[in-house]
């Protein structure tokens, strides 16, 4: 899985960290889109150059200047937008010859995105979400994230990316100094999640997340 080194504007097309196994092998990559401006048509040669098969967006921003919900030759686009708010979503390009589903509960205040990836052959399936939290989430919209995450993690292999906006989690010591934290690093462990982005990583703020339930599973 490939992280922006700054975590929010930047593309870095080199491998950062791989994890082996067996049941799957999902080459993917994250961002997110805020302030990235031209940096959007590099994104997508960069995509379409190292054929990932998933494209995670965060804070897309559809404006007359930019459009990061445009469609994207070779990709099926799921997206879901910003209650109260025009212009920002998140995303999932996932490539076309992948059958997927969208999970939708109808509940657009939080801004997630879930889509099922069916295996081929004898692989399990995959979910993988996507998710910005803003940094003035109250407790309330946290509740309904967790919920939803309980939901998709209980019989699938999973894979989590986003910016959840909680920089006082200490992942290597399993640390937080804030009640919100506290209760994301409980349900990331209710659930079995693992964080990915490591210390290779360190340009990447601590709020920035790929999280996976399945040790053998590989994201690359």
């Amino acid at each position: 899985m490939e992280v922006p080194e700054n975590g929010h504007i930047g593309i870095r097309a080199s491998p950062s960290k791989k994890v082996a196994g067996s049941i799957a092998q999902l080459k993917c990559i994250y961002t997110n889109a805020h302030n990235m401006g031209n940096n959007q048509e590099e994104l997508e040669a960069i995509v379409q150059w190292e054929n990932y098969g998933i494209v995670a967006i965060t804070e897309a921003w559809c404006d007359d200047l930019h459009n990061w919900t445009a469609a994207m030759d070779g990709y099926k686009l799921f997206r879901r937008d910003r209650q109260g708010r025009r212009g920002s979503v998140v995303a999932l390009y996932v490539r076309e010859c992948f059958e997927c589903l969208e999970l939708n509960d109808g509940d657009n205040r939080v801004e997630c995105l879930w889509v099922r990836i069916r295996g081929k052959a004898n692989k399990a399936d995959i979910m993988v979400g996507v998710c910005y939290r803003p940094p003035n989430q109250g407790e309330e919209a946290d509740e309904i994230f967790y919920k939803q995450l309980g939901e998709v993690s209980q019989s699938l292999a999973l894979v989590l990316v986003g910016d959840f906006n909680l920089p006082d989690v200490c992942w290597k010591y399993n640390t937080v100094e804030r009640k919100q934290s506290r209760r994301f690093l409980e349900c990331a462990e209710d659930y079995f999640l693992t964080q990915l982005v490591s210390e290779q990583l360190e340009k990447v703020p601590s709020w920035t997340c790929c999280l996976q339930t399945e040790k053998d599973l590989w994201v690359m």
